[in-house]
């Protein structure tokens, strides 16, 4: 397994939250909501490339039950056109489900009312994302999710 940083993402229609945590780290910070247009996927690669990412762990969004859903195809056809754009770091899909609604909870619990949370949650959902892969990683000693492959549908 690798030591390097790693980029955790949230991806949305509008906007797509990023976190990252530096080497040999087991914590999970915000970095910035990019908005999702036609410079998304350039501004992104040049986070993976400014913060030397290792590892960019994509959000997949399931269904309650665990099966992909309509968004997790959208998130899945992103991440492909992510990964044509990364050198080195592969991508790796981890479950998401209720990670906005923990990063709610948590920034709630910090005193952000719901109006105060929009600028924010994206990348809250992010650092939710990440924070659960590095979890995974620190106690099985492997990579959290699955690959992103080609031919995944």
């Amino acid at each position: 397994m690798t030591e390097g940083a790693r980029l955790g993402i949230d991806w949305g229609k509008a906007r797509i939250g990023v976190s990252a945590s530096a080497p040999r780290s087991s914590f999970a910070f915000p970095v910035e909501t990019v908005p999702a247009d036609h410079q998304a996927m350039a501004r992104l690669a040049a986070l993976a490339a400014e913060y030397q990412a290792e590892v960019v762990y994509v959000g997949l969004p399931l269904t309650l039950a665990g099966q992909r859903s309509h968004a997790a195809d959208y998130v899945m056809q992103q991440a492909r056109a992510l990964a044509s754009r990364l050198e080195q770091a592969p991508i790796r899909l981890i479950d998401e489900r209720m990670s906005t609604a923990g990063a709610s909870r948590s920034l709630g619990s910090a005193g952000r009312n719901t109006r105060q949370q929009r600028r924010v949650i994206d990348q809250a959902a992010a650092v939710e994302i990440l924070q659960r892969a590095l979890d995974i990683e620190t106690t099985s000693g492997q990579l959290a999710g699955e690959p992103l492959l080609r031919e995944d549908s």
